[in-house]
């Protein structure tokens, strides 16, 4: 059991430290101006992952796309979820992960 729970923290740690580098090459890559302007999808792919406070947290901390409406509103929203989701997680004693 407590092997889970080792695997589900360093599991939330990576997909965060992920969340936050993705916004740094993003914030260099508008910087640079150079190519056209990507897509959103790689950051909400990430916060669905459970990486939602990290990417929120970045924006403010880089000032990155603060002006993105989207992310604005959809960040927070999928932080709450990650975090309620992790919650039950922890408190259920992962036993929905739990091979029988």
């Amino acid at each position: 059991m407590v092997l889970l729970y080792i695997l589900l923290a360093t599991y939330i740690a990576a997909v965060n430290l992920y969340a936050v580098l993705l916004m740094r090459a993003r914030r260099d890559e508008d910087e640079d101006g150079d190519g056209p302007r990507r897509g959103e999808g790689k950051i909400i792919l990430t916060a669905l992952l459970g990486g939602a406070i990290a990417v929120y947290a970045s924006m403010f901390a880089m000032r990155y796309g603060l002006k993105n409406i989207t992310l604005m509103i959809l960040m927070p929203v999928i932080a709450v979820l990650n975090v309620f989701l992790f919650y039950i997680a922890f408190r259920s004693g992962l036993t929905f992960f739990a091979v029988r």
